[in-house]
């Protein structure tokens, strides 16, 4: 798809251009040490933890106009672990956010140290994430010590973060551990606007540019026209015959038909309508991300009983450069060229960050060759970022062998259609013991 980005571009006649940095726009006149202005940094003192008997050691201050925290165990290996979070709201409050899914005690209990950024901006600023990860880095060196090798994890738009830093900063990083990441980069904007595009032209009822009472008007009568508004967990199905076809569209778009599709369906179909009636249509790539949507080239099935494929209406990105600029944009492209091992683990009822993510990465990456630095797992979980403990820490093990001992771990295939659906995906490296969340709709692994 990449090459018909490029198309799109040349068509419209646009000409790309470099992006200016947050800290640049803001005039270079903000001390480093403080946050960039309106922001206000809130990064309390973190308890250290205890690593066999002794407390860790924590570091804690503002580094790029970003709050940070280091913690390094008292048997430090000299390797380092940089978590990178995800989507934090568009508050102007900044936060630290350590280790999730019990990887900050694995870390020091495997005398890794980690250190985590707030970032210097909000909202879907993955260049933000991206730089002050990397200066993170470097100010760990000047702090601590400079790491023999450094590592680098995270979730959701921490995914993106990560699939971004692997190429901006090739070298820096010895392996990765994105989980459910934003690792199609801007498609995940494209499915956003799809779902709603394709709910409206169902429902007969247009409402884009979306109007300030979407939430409140639109939505109820397109839910109504689709028998959305009545389908309820556990309930019985009460969509109509245009209504199943979007369901259908959406599980496809989202990945393909896999256990638990339907039921996965039921828990996100209204927070996809929530997600278009944030966006106000203006400001940055960081405040509407949705500005480098398009769906011009999208092609969807099942194109029955309606001919969604003639009917639906066709947009093109508002934020030209945003969507084409090969450069770190506060949206950017990830190319799928890692230079080193990538473990990515994902929820296949995830239809926030939705499954496909991992199918777009590893057709950019298989574009490029590289798919021996890849391994992708498949969680039977709906909710966003729904893993255990046990899962995410298998993972990172597994990771850590691979990039020591360099043999590539097992993986699940992403790709193929037919092993996708099966009845038992997703069960390899789901653990069976966890029963909580939205594990009970799924069936259970034999």
């Amino acid at each position: 798809m990449r090459f018909l980005r490029m198309a799109l571009v040349l068509a419209l006649g646009f000409t790309l251009v470099s992006v200016v940095p947050a800290q640049a726009a803001s005039g270079g006149h903000t001390p480093d040490d403080q946050p960039l202005p309106g922001y206000t940094i809130v990064n309390p003192p973190l308890t250290p933890a205890t690593v066999g008997g002794k407390p860790a050691s924590v570091l804690q201050g503002v580094h790029t106009h970003a709050g940070y925290t280091i913690e390094v165990p008292p048997n430090w290996n000299g390797k380092l672990t940089m978590w990178s979070h995800g989507f934090a709201g568009q508050g102007k409050v900044l936060g630290v956010q350590e280790p999730a899914f019990g990887l900050r005690q694995r870390l020091l209990d495997q005398g890794y140290a980690w250190a985590a950024s707030s970032y210097y901006d909000n909202g879907y600023d993955v260049r933000a994430g991206v730089v002050t990860t990397k200066e993170l880095v470097s100010l760990f060196g000047k702090l601590v010590k400079r790491p023999k090798q450094v590592f680098i994890a995270g979730a959701s738009m921490g995914g993106h973060i990560i699939g971004r830093s692997l190429e901006e900063y090739p070298g820096l990083y010895a392996g990765a551990l994105p989980v459910c990441g934003a690792m199609g980069d801007h498609t995940l904007f494209d499915y956003f606007a799809g779902y709603n595009l394709l709910a409206q032209d169902l429902a007969d009822g247009p409402a884009y540019p979306f109007p300030a009472d979407y939430a409140t008007n639109a939505v109820p009568r397109i839910q109504q026209a689709l028998g959305l508004d009545k389908l309820k967990p556990g309930g019985p199905d009460t969509l109509n015959a245009l209504g199943n076809q979007l369901r259908a569209i959406t599980t496809n778009l989202s990945g393909g038909p896999r256990p638990g599709s339907d039921a996965s369906f039921v828990f996100w179909k209204d927070f996809l309508f929530g997600i278009a009636a944030l966006s106000t249509g203006t400001g940055d790539l960081a405040e509407n991300p949705d500005r480098a949507a398009t769906n011009l080239f999208t092609r969807y099935s099942p194109n029955a009983p309606a001919d969604v494929n003639r009917t639906v209406q066709r947009i093109v990105p508002k934020d030209v450069v945003g969507r084409f600029s090969p450069a770190l944009t506060q949206n950017p492209q990830i190319q799928g060229t890692p230079t080193v091992p990538v473990l990515s683990v994902h929820g296949i009822g995830d239809l926030f960050v939705p499954f496909s993510m991992e199918q777009t990465y590893r057709e950019d990456v298989a574009r490029h060759g590289r798919t021996g630095l890849l391994a992708q797992r498949a969680i039977r979980t709906a909710n966003h970022c729904e893993f255990d403990a046990k899962e995410i820490g298998s993972a990172w093990d597994d990771l850590v062998t691979w990039v020591d001992r360099g043999k590539r771990p097992a993986a699940d295939v992403v790709s193929d259609p037919k092993v996708v659906a099966s009845p038992t995906y997703g069960c390899r490296f789901t653990d069976k013991a966890a029963t909580d969340g939205t594990r009970a709709l799924f069936p259970a692994c034999p």
